[in-house]
């Protein structure tokens, strides 16, 4: 009886070159980004993954289980909410000093760009993600609407 071998799944040639690439461009960013104040910079690295763990984690998962139990037996609606909500906070977490205004001074004196517009910009993007998943909702709830009409009650 023969052994099956074992392969590891590596990938063709040309993903292996992309992945390496990334691993040196990240590698190259972490380098250039710890390179001033690094103890800033691992200070707010550890702070966000605590507040994310011990406070926000908590709090969405609160109200993520809300909102299914709102929802009821349609569950599958609760996605058009939960992945606009999850892309905004995800993108509020990143910016949140510049969306707050707390590095407004650093920041414009390190590039030369305003930075009183990203609270703006957060909540623009805001609300585009949620009337987006709002529209692709209703494009949906139509089709589904008009492809069951004509067919009888157990088909559907």
């Amino acid at each position: 009886m023969t052994r099956p071998r074992l392969a590891l799944p590596l990938g063709s040639p040309l993903q292996l070159l992309l992945l390496a690439c990334s691993f040196a461009l990240s590698a190259y960013a972490g380098v250039r980004l710890l390179e001033g104040d690094w103890f800033e910079v691992a200070l707010w690295f550890v702070g966000a993954a605590l507040l994310h763990d011990l406070v926000l984690l908590p709090l969405y998962a609160a109200a993520d289980r809300a909102l299914v139990r709102a929802v009821g037996p349609r569950r599958r609606r609760v996605a058009y909410v939960r992945v606009p909500a999850a892309l905004s906070l995800l993108l509020l977490l990143v910016w949140f000093p510049l969306i707050s205004g707390q590095v407004a001074e650093r920041y414009g004196a390190v590039t030369d760009l305003p930075a009183d517009r990203f609270l703006t910009r957060w909540l623009l993007l805001t609300a585009a993600l949620f009337g987006g998943s709002a529209l692709v909702f209703a494009v949906r709830s139509l089709r589904l609407r008009r492809g069951t009409k004509g067919r009888p009650r157990a088909a559907r």
